[in-house]
C-alpha cells in the first residue's frame, strides 16, 4: 500500500505527465502551422508517449491500492519563436521532468517504498533517453542553422518516427 505522502506525490506526477502530453500536443499544433509536418509528427508521437507515462503511473497507483486524484491541466504555451525554439523548449521540458522523477525518487526512498524505487527507475532511464533524443535534435537544428534545405532534411527524417508498441521510448 502506498503512503499517503507518496500517493500524493505520485498524483501529481500523473498531472505533470498529463502537462506534457498536452505541451508537446501543442507544439505539434505550432509544427502543423509552420508547415514542418515531420516536426508535428514527430511531437504528436511524443505526446502519445507522454500519455503512455501517464496510464503506467495511473495503473501502478490502482495496483498499489492508492486513489488516483486527477487534477487541472496547466494550459501549455502555443507560440515558439522558430523549429529550434520549440525543441529548445522540448529539451528544457525534459529536463524539468527529470528534476520531478529525480523528486519522486527521494519521496520514495524517505518512505522507504522501495517498489515505487523500482518503478521510477524506469522512468530515470526513460528521461536518460527523452534528454539525449532532443538534445540532438536541437544540435542538428543549430548545425543548421536556418538552412531551408537542412530544415527540410530534418523535418523529413523526424516524419519517420514511429511509437514503440511497448509505451517505451519511441524511434527516432
Amino acid at each position: 500500500m502506498l503512503s499517503q505522502k507518496m500517493q500524493e506525490a505520485l498524483n501529481a506526477q500523473i498531472n505533470a505527465e498529463y502537462y506534457s502530453s498536452y505541451l508537446y500536443l501543442s507544439m505539434s499544433a505550432w509544427c502543423q502551422e509552420a508547415n514542418l509536418k515531420g516536426c508535428a509528427h514527430w511531437f504528436l508521437i511524443q505526446s502519445q508517449e507522454e500519455m503512455g507515462h501517464v496510464l503506467k503511473l495511473f495503473n501502478y497507483v490502482v495496483d498499489r491500492k492508492g486513489r488516483v486524484r486527477l487534477g487541472a491541466i496547466e494550459a501549455p504555451p502555443g507560440q515558439w519563436q522558430s523549429p529550434l525554439a520549440v525543441f529548445e523548449a522540448a529539451a528544457a521540458h525534459e529536463q524539468h521532468v527529470t528534476e520531478l522523477i529525480n523528486k519522486l525518487v527521494q519521496v520514495a526512498v524517505g518512505e522507504n517504498d522501495f517498489a515505487t524505487h523500482t518503478l521510477l527507475e524506469w522512468f530515470i532511464t526513460e528521461q536518460v533517453e527523452e534528454e539525449a533524443t532532443v538534445d540532438a535534435i536541437v544540435q542538428q537544428l543549430k548545425l543548421a542553422d536556418g538552412a531551408p534545405a537542412a530544415l527540410f532534411l530534418i523535418d523529413r527524417e523526424l516524419g519517420s518516427r514511429t511509437l514503440a508498441a511497448s509505451g517505451g521510448q519511441s524511434e527516432n
